[in-house]
């Protein structure tokens, strides 16, 4: 079953046995002392994914996303549904059926746990792997620091994740999406740059901007016409690049997309909607690194902006819930 080492209930570790930090905020190398190659072992699994499958790194990228925009970065999306929990966030909408890169998450924590039992929580290891797939996609172009000290969440329920912002969403409803979780109009457009990397299922795209028409460009409308159908659906809803100029690399061609009119989402589109955010828009298409920099910042302070409960020691655990906690009760 996925993610089964992260929900062991012989891995529960309480607070008060964690260096101060974990229960007061996040820090970088917070497991130094701890478990000293905890980084290094998430990184490895990582690079193998990678290599074999690029889209297994932009899955990690949704995953932290998705993750942290319910309840804060805490693991929750891992959660398998149970009896007593059929339809955790993993169900929901956004994430079923197109959310992938568990297996990753399951890799890592399957070494962490031989290295160093009961020390690395998930909510970490989906945050590192999240910051090493931005690297190995840029090229390195996109490097960072990524905190530690997050504890695992213990709730997990598919009616939290109707916060997520939807491909349609307008300016405003992503702005204030965003906003909920203490990011700028800054961040929500430096962070769809994320969206240069990976693929879509037609389903997410075809009724406002293609049905419906839409100041897409007309050569792309048109090819997404043959690669998709009238109406997608269960069973008949393909998957197509998000970026088709440079699928596979986290890069700033997400901005020149818009640019031209060449992005599926309605969403995307959304961002030249404003004098404000269009201006945005033109300089991270720029080549001269700013998009790159700002993303690393912004990832950053994303991952802490859905870290409050870590710092009140909300759930009390890392690396595992109760049966109770398993179950997606509070």
């Amino acid at each position: 079953m996925a993610t089964a080492f992260c929900f062991k209930p012989w891995l529960l570790v309480s607070c008060g046995l964690l260096l101060a930090a974990a229960c007061h905020g996040l820090q970088v190398g917070f497991y130094q002392k701890s478990c000293p190659k905890a980084e290094a072992i998430v990184r490895a699994e990582v690079q193998k994914a990678v290599r074999r499958d690029p889209g297994l790194g932009a899955g990690l990228l949704r995953m932290l996303f998705h993750d942290c925009f319910v309840e804060g970065c805490d693991a929750s999306i891992l959660l398998d549904p149970t009896p007593a929990n059929p339809r955790p966030e993993k169900k929901g909408p956004p994430n079923d059926a197109s959310q992938r890169s568990y297996e990753v998450i399951d890799a890592a924590k399957k070494a962490l746990e031989k290295a160093c039992p009961g020390v690395v929580s998930c909510a970490d290891a989906v945050a590192f792997a999240a910051r090493d797939a931005s690297d190995l996609l840029s090229g390195s172009r996109v490097r960072f620091a990524m905190p530690g000290g997050r504890l695992d969440g213990r709730r997990s329920q598919e009616s939290q994740t109707n916060v997520l912002p939807p491909p349609f969403a307008g300016l405003d409803t992503l702005a204030a999406r965003f906003a909920a979780k203490g990011m700028s109009v800054e961040d929500l457009v430096v962070l769809s740059g994320a969206h240069s990397v990976g693929r879509s299922h037609c389903s997410s795209f075809v009724f406002e901007r293609l049905t419906k028409g839409s100041d897409m460009e007309a050569n792309l409308a048109n090819q997404l016409k043959g690669q998709c159908p009238a109406s997608p659906g269960v069973g008949n809803d393909p998957a197509v690049a998000e970026d088709a100029v440079t699928p596979n690399v986290l890069d700033n061609q997400y901005y020149k997309n818009l640019l031209d009119r060449k992005v599926l989402f309605a969403s995307d589109a959304a961002l030249m909607s404003s004098a404000q955010t269009a201006k945005m828009v033109s300089d991270f298409a720029k080549p001269d690194g700013t998009w790159e920099r700002k993303f690393a910042a912004a990832m950053v302070k994303w991952r802490a902006s859905g870290s409050s409960p870590a710092a009140t020691g909300r759930s009390g655990r890392t690396a595992g819930w109760s049966t109770s906690e398993k179950d997606g009760r509070s």
